[in-house]
């Protein structure tokens, strides 16, 4: 008999060889009709696998996260064989589970093309009605690649070959098609159901290496239900409307060129806004008692080294050797990747005492740090970004309240910019590191402590997780993610402990009874990267910013030639106001002056006639509605000014 462990806590025995199948049908028929998987003792695995032993037991149905992935996965081998079945000899390669889908590599003599996408989709359907089961079977290593070859799968023989000899060759069958694969699976092809989409072509190097063949990648999506299919196609198109990209070409904010990959060209509406952020970050910092600062954007790679980014960040640094002939001269230097080492040496210059802990410094740093180009996406990815950068030097009794402060000054920040869902996710140690295990646990265990309290204050309205082995190779760290408009989630803002930092430079302070102290260091970003939260902000708000962040607010425009005195009037007291503000005096009609403005997301339009230049009243057009509205020039600027505040200024009133 084996005794199974169930997610409630409740225990039942099974005969010796009993299925996860069997378990379910058990239980009840509606669970074993539901089921695709199970886990046992935490671990995926198929359904009709024999349970050799006593484990805890969790029976996966389609409509669990883990039933989901399990979906994908089998729909990347309904592709594959659907592909093979309309093309007699297209190679298979790897077909992997991604985000919010999946993709299989071809090698086929002619490439796909997106015209093939509907016909093999057509045949995938063809093969969830024939509901074949899935089938595992164990081969002998030889024989595996023997077989595969003799059907012309070289790429599945040279898979083979990198699969570990302790590890058994585990192969799938679907009806008559098979496929190399280390599971688990669903029961039968019809479980995957139809809620599938492919979603395009793409060239990719078999092993990702470009020295090798070229293969066709084909993209799918798969859903477990039609209604989640459309909701999500309906993100993707959202989002294509709301791209950043193609927003700051229609608002003029910025572009990219080849002379500068990965880097910013700010236009002036562009750099406005950016330099709005920045304004509306310095006033919060300064309110919290930060003291903004500005450390070297070049440092000696001795610097690099006693911080450890020489040994574990170095493949992400630019870095260069000065040109002097003189050999002292002759040194390597490293722009800064980031802000943290030299905020130590400002801490450091000058003796420090407790009384002036806790010792807080910002800086709107630019850093540099190497993306490949193929992962570079306009502001989202770059090189070349501005952290919104600060340090917390204090004492060990200090972490708590600090921690705490920092995350009611973030969540307080990123509501005033309209995101409202927040995840406060806890990234512990990750496999390359520097500082001792007992450091480690220190400073997991009190980040876990306020981890909690966040929880606790929040009310269950702030969700917060743990995030294994993904925090930054000198502590653990917070990380905020923000869910958009759309339903998207980005990690923007981090808070992280740090006990190795500081002592790694030899910086101390002297505590109360006289003796030297090394503190513990704070590193915190909220926007993280501006140029990437810009981005955010764009698309959450389809370029229609908040009137106080928009960087043209207002453009007075005419409708003849005869209020064109008026409308210079106009604009000249929108200006004296604090109003960012343009004219438009083309000789256009009026229809085609809105509609080029609503393109360029300018909130306000002033509209002045000759009726408007008599009675001093503008009619106003708001950006997204149909309607128009007419006040005093004296109202519509008040209300305008009274708009275009900012949300931390209009709290100070």
């Amino acid at each position: 008999m084996v005794n199974l462990t169930f997610p409630d806590g409740s225990q039942r025995s099974f005969d010796d060889g009993i299925t996860g199948a069997g378990v379910a049908a058990a239980i009840s028929k509606s669970l074993a009709k539901k089921a695709v998987a199970m886990k046992l003792d935490g671990k995926l695995v198929d359904l009709a696998d024999a349970i050799g032993g006593d484990a805890r037991i969790e029976i996966v149905t389609r409509e669990a996260p883990e039933g989901l992935e399990l979906l994908r996965h089998d729909c990347s081998h309904l592709m594959a064989e659907a592909v093979q079945e309309l093309f007699p000899g297209t190679q298979v390669t790897i077909g992997p589970v991604i985000e919010n889908g999946f993709y299989y590599d071809f090698a086929r003599e002619e490439p796909f093309t997106t015209e093939d996408l509907p016909k093999i989709e057509d045949k995938m359907r063809e093969i969830v009605a024939r509901n074949a089961r899935f089938e595992k079977e164990v081969w002998d290593r030889e024989e595996a690649k023997r077989y595969f070859r003799s059907i012309g799968e070289e790429y599945k023989a040279e898979i083979i070959d990198g699969i570990p000899g302790t590890e058994p060759i585990t192969v799938y069958r679907q009806g008559e098609w098979l496929d190399l694969c280390r599971g688990p699976h669903m029961v039968s092809t019809g479980q995957i159901g139809t809620a599938f989409k492919l979603m395009k072509v793409a060239g990719a190097y078999w092993r990702g290496d470009s020295r090798n063949e070229m293969l066709t990648r084909i993209y799918g999506t798969a859903w477990a239900s039609k209604e989640d299919l459309d909701l999500y196609l309906h993100r993707l198109e959202e989002a294509e409307r709301r791209d950043h990209r193609r927003l700051g070409r229609e608002m003029d904010l910025f572009h990219f060129q080849e002379e500068g990959p990965g880097t910013v060209f700010w236009h002036p509406k562009g750099w406005t806004l950016f330099q709005t952020l920045i304004a509306y970050m310095r006033r919060r910092q300064d309110d919290a008692g930060y003291m903004e600062v500005n450390a070297p954007q070049m440092l000696d790679k001795v610097l690099w080294e006693t911080s450890g980014h020489w040994e574990w960040y170095r493949e992400n640094m630019f870095a260069a050797q000065s040109a002097g002939d003189d050999a002292e001269d002759k040194r390597w230097f490293a722009i800064k990747p980031m802000n943290c080492p030299g905020h130590v040496q400002i801490f450091k210059h000058g003796l420090k005492s407790y009384r002036d802990l806790p010792y807080r410094v910002a800086e709107f740093g630019s850093v540099h740090r190497y993306e490949p180009s193929g992962a570079l996406h306009g502001l989202l990815r770059v090189r070349a970004f501005t952290q919104d950068d600060a340090h917390i030097f204090c004492t060990e009794a200090q972490i708590a309240e600090e921690c705490l402060a920092i995350n009611d000054l973030i969540l307080s920040i990123y509501e005033d910019f309209g995101f409202h869902e927040i995840v406060v996710k806890l990234s512990t140690r990750p496999e390359k590191r520097v500082g001792s295990d007992d450091l480690w646990d220190h400073a997991e265990e009190a980040m876990s402590r306020v981890l909690e309290t966040i929880a606790a204050q929040s009310g269950g309205r702030i969700k917060t997780s743990i995030n294994p082995g993904e925090g930054a190779f000198y502590g653990p760290k917070f990380e905020y993610v923000l869910r958009d408009a759309i339903g998207r989630d980005w990690q923007c803002g981090t808070t992280q402990v740090d006990f190795n930092l500081p002592g790694r430079f030899g910086a101390f302070y002297v505590d109360a009874d006289g003796e030297k102290k090394t503190p513990v260091m704070i590193h915190r970003a909220i926007f993280g990267s501006l140029e990437r939260f810009l981005g955010i902000l764009i698309e959450n708000h389809a370029g229609h910013l908040p009137l106080w962040l928009a960087p043209l607010q207002v453009v007075v425009t005419t409708i003849t030639s005869d209020a064109d005195d008026y409308a210079m009037d106009v604009a000249a007291a929108c200006r004296k106001a604090g109003l960012r503000v343009e004219v438009d005096l083309r000789n256009e009609k009026i229809n085609y002056k809105v509609r080029e403005h609503s393109l360029n997301k300018t909130p306000v339009l002033l509209v002045c006639g000759k009726r408007e230049a008599e009675e001093r009243t503008v009619s106003i057009r708001r950006l997204g509605s149909r309607e128009q509205g007419s006040a005093t020039l004296i109202d519509a600027i008040a209300a305008l000014v009274d708009e275009a505040v900012a949300p931390d200024l209009k709290r100070a009133r």
